[in-house]
């Protein structure tokens, strides 16, 4: 396997602000289309930098075999690139296969102060499922997931509520590179660091939303539950996309997490 290739963007705030935030996608989404807004909402203080999972967004496609720790090795090695000899606060937010790379990095923080883990945990759904879901992508095309993670990916009545949003994102998934999208389910297929939950030693926050059909609620808590000091926040108005869902509310949980890390 060779480390993936992935694009790193600047989606709010001004270069060399005193806080920086990496912010991590989903599967099937852009890092724009779902952190912009929540992005935007944390003001002045952070700069915020999104990076986007091959073949989505803004990475270019692969055909090439990835983990989730070659991922976060890639995110690791450029924050530190991007810190220089600064002494600026680096947090990590990740969502879902992002929150898998939270993880990673919280195994081998680096220059990461605190790292949030927002609908993700130490292990996400079952090997056999992202194999089948590989198999039809690599079939049929990302636009045969949009159905269905229309379902998972948003509270009852988002769609109605904020028919833009959740367009932008399900556009999103349907411009999305089957064989990237493929190679990200398998990627999924292997991860698995519950042995290793006991390693972590950075500040750790485990996000979940309420209607988290994907990482519920209860999952997310046991994977914080077996991490010494992580902390447990639920989103009540969310599914499996908080940044996009509450943007303002995941923004006011990351300067909490800041904020406590800053005084603990």
């Amino acid at each position: 396997m060779a480390e993936p290739q992935l694009a790193f963007t600047r989606l709010a705030g001004k270069a060399g602000a005193s806080h920086l935030l990496i912010a991590g996608p989903s599967l099937g989404t852009s890092v724009e289309a779902l952190w912009g807004a929540a992005a935007s909402a944390l003001g002045g203080r952070f700069e915020v930098i999104g990076w986007d999972l091959p073949g989505h967004g803004r990475s270019a496609p692969t055909t090439v075999p990835f983990t989730v720790g070659e991922l976060a090795s890639v995110v690791r090695r450029t924050t530190t690139a991007l810190m220089g000899d600064s002494r600026r606060h680096v947090s990590y937010a990740g969502v879902s296969l992002g929150g898998a790379v939270a993880l990673e990095l919280a195994l081998e923080p680096a220059v990461f102060a605190d790292i949030a883990c927002i609908a993700g945990a130490a292990r996400i759904g079952e090997p056999a499922g992202w194999h089948e879901r590989a198999a039809l992508v690599r079939q049929a095309g990302t636009p045969v997931m949009v159905s269905g993670s229309a379902q998972r990916w948003f509270a009852p009545g988002f769609v109605e509520r904020d028919p833009a949003t959740a367009n932008l994102l399900l556009l999103s998934l349907s411009d999305a590179d089957a064989e990237s999208y493929a190679l990200a389910c398998e990627a999924l297929a292997t991860f698995d660091v519950r042995p290793r939950l006991g390693e972590v030693a950075v500040p750790l926050l485990l996000v979940a939303g309420a209607y988290d059909r994907v990482v519920t609620p209860t999952l997310a808590e046991a994977t914080g539950a077996a991490t010494a000091g992580a902390s447990f926040r639920v989103m009540t108005g969310c599914a499996h996309l908080p940044p996009a869902e509450d943007p303002a509310g995941t923004a006011a949980v990351i300067r909490e997490m800041v904020k406590e890390d800053a005084h603990g």
